[in-house]
């Protein structure tokens, strides 16, 4: 008897000490959850309205329920939550760290380090600063065709030139007030033709690759070919210009495309 208790004590003992020396396992966190419970509600709460720059006045921003709203027709609306002192911007969650909030004032760290200072609008003309009712720029709704006869040495020439919009995204980051915005914009594709009486003896289709030879890939990654006019025929031959811009920017080139009568093309790059 005093056997069969000892061993049933070892037993016991055995299965105490195995239990005392595993790791114990703590169900996985659930990130969505856990993230919901780091997200201030409260500082969420302040920040819903229409925020103006403190020293200009110009509408920066609208936050309204979990998304921002930019005062211009290409910035994209972007999620955002806040969590602890750092501001969650879009997809990506760029952060930038609040400096000071409350109902009234908001002031963060912008991309640059510089400190933006708001404050919340009670105007109610600031609200149509979002209606978005204003034309995209450099960018085109509908096909817009244009053409011409020019007469050269006694012969007829007839142009045509048509402005194609496309499906094609540019994607131009810039920065609204200190904050990163991602621009969507829509590129376009310029169709040229030339004929000498009923027969045509050049015809293509212009896309900003086929400047890739004279334009930096840097730049052309964010620009859109925003224009192709006629600008005249010498003995070169019939002259189209192109324009190759950033939208919303100053940067542009310039390119000189000359057809010459026996259907031959000539790019010359003109400015920058």
């Amino acid at each position: 008897m005093k056997i069969q208790q000892t061993i049933i004590f070892c037993l016991t003992l055995a299965v105490l000490l195995l239990t005392a020396c595993s790791p114990s396992k703590s169900p996985a966190p659930d990130n969505g959850q856990q993230q919901t419970a780091q997200e201030s509600k409260e500082a969420k709460k302040l920040l819903q309205g229409i925020w103006v720059d403190e020293e200009t006045e110009e509408v920066t921003f609208r936050a309204l329920g979990d998304t921002i709203y930019y005062p211009d027709t290409i910035s994209q609306p972007a999620y955002f939550k806040i969590i602890g002192d750092s501001l969650y911007i879009g997809s990506d969650s760029k952060s930038y760290l609040i400096v000071k909030q409350s109902e009234h004032v908001f002031w963060f760290e912008s991309q640059s380090g510089d400190v933006m200072k708001l404050q919340k609008s009670d105007d109610p003309i600031h609200v149509f600063a979002f209606v978005q009712d204003k034309p995209q720029v450099m960018t085109y709704t509908e096909v817009v065709k244009t053409d011409s006869v020019v007469t050269y040495n006694g012969e007829r020439y007839h142009w045509y030139l048509a402005i194609n919009p496309t499906k094609y995204k540019v994607h131009v980051v810039s920065y609204n007030n200190g904050v990163e915005t991602d621009n969507i914009y829509y590129d376009n594709i310029m169709h040229v033709s030339v004929f000498s009486g009923a027969k045509k003896f050049f015809s293509t289709d212009f896309k900003k690759q086929l400047f890739a030879s004279k334009i930096p890939q840097e730049f052309l990654e964010k620009a859109v070919l925003s224009n192709m006019e006629f600008t005249g025929v010498d003995n070169q031959g019939f002259h189209f210009v192109a324009t190759i811009c950033i939208p919303d920017g100053a940067a542009c080139y310039k390119a000189e495309n000359t057809v010459s009568f026996d259907g031959q093309l000539t790019t010359t790059l003109l400015e920058y």
